[in-house]
């Protein structure tokens, strides 16, 4: 059964504000001495150098696709066991099940559900790690650069045809391809996904709401993607982005009012632990 591209749409949007709700406040301690403000380049990196790279190199999405169906269930099982809210070890052992109805039921609903349920796991955990080593503002100012970039290339229509190499890539014995995630008439890229898993990590370690930031995605995703009602292709990122500049300007008026400085909260403390558009399908998949 192929759901209507309004339902199917609503679903990962829905996927992707859930990616910004689940981050914990996690730390390692190995990767403090790792920390630098060149990670901050990581979210614009994401989408520009997977583009550049198929472009330049048809192989290299082949290559991608079996990096995401080794790492993204490797990544899922470390979220519902250490990285995301409510996270416990044991639960770290529903990835395999999750893999197996991917696998098992590529092109039915309940497999592409696993698959997108997969995917955000595992941007969950690749954003708790990220704002372990880069401080919080070069991130913010990465997120809005990814926003920026993905915009231009879509724009430019430099982003569809490297989307239709990484679509089109498959990993062989009928594997699921999680390097992008579908779920009935709709595709969004890994990236967009990735970027809400930053921002939601960044508002862990804030100390921030999670429902609020989620919520706002949320709702900006949906009245952006009434734009698809005129076109045909959107940039996921941005919805992302423009919740992550209303948060901020919000933090930083609420702070004036209070008669004090805005700042940034204390990034990360030792506590216990407990790539991109959104298409229609048949119109090519995001990248990164």
């Amino acid at each position: 059964m192929t759901l209507p591209f309004w339902a199917s749409d609503v679903c990962l949007v829905a996927a992707q504000a859930a990616t910004v709700a689940l981050p914990a406040r996690r730390r390692i301690p190995l990767l403090d001495r790792l920390r630098s403000r060149w990670w901050g380049l990581v979210p614009l990196a994401a989408i520009v150098g997977v583009i550049f790279l198929i472009r330049g190199a048809s192989d290299t999405a082949n290559g991608l696709t079996y990096l995401a169906l080794v790492a993204v269930p490797a990544l899922a099982a470390l979220a519902l066991g250490w990285a995301m809210r409510r996270s416990r070890p044991p639960l770290a052992l529903l990835a395999v099940p999750l893999f197996a109805l991917a696998w098992a039921d590529r092109h039915g609903l309940a497999g592409e559900a696993a698959g997108v349920i997969l995917i955000v796991l595992s941007c969950v955990t690749l954003g708790v790690l990220l704002v372990q080593v880069a401080p919080l503002g070069w991130l913010k100012l990465g997120i809005v650069a990814m926003s920026i970039a993905d915009t231009a290339l879509v724009i430019a229509q430099l982003l569809q045809p490297a989307n239709d190499v990484l679509n089109a890539a498959a990993p062989g014995l009928g594997l699921p391809q999680l390097q992008r995630a579908l779920f009935g008439s709709a595709l969004m890229g890994y990236g967009d996904f990735f970027v809400a898993g930053v921002f939601g990590a960044i508002v862990a370690a804030e100390r921030g709401s999670h429902a609020a930031a989620a919520r706002l995605t949320l709702l900006l995703a949906l009245l952006f993607d009434l734009l698809f009602f005129a076109v045909d292709l959107l940039p996921a990122t941005v919805p992302v982005a423009l919740a992550l500049v209303i948060r901020e300007i919000g933090i930083r008026r609420a702070a004036r009012a209070r008669g004090g400085r805005s700042r940034p909260r204390p990034a990360l403390r030792a506590e216990s632990p407990g790539a991109a558009t959104t298409i229609r399908q048949g119109r090519g998949a995001p990248a990164s």
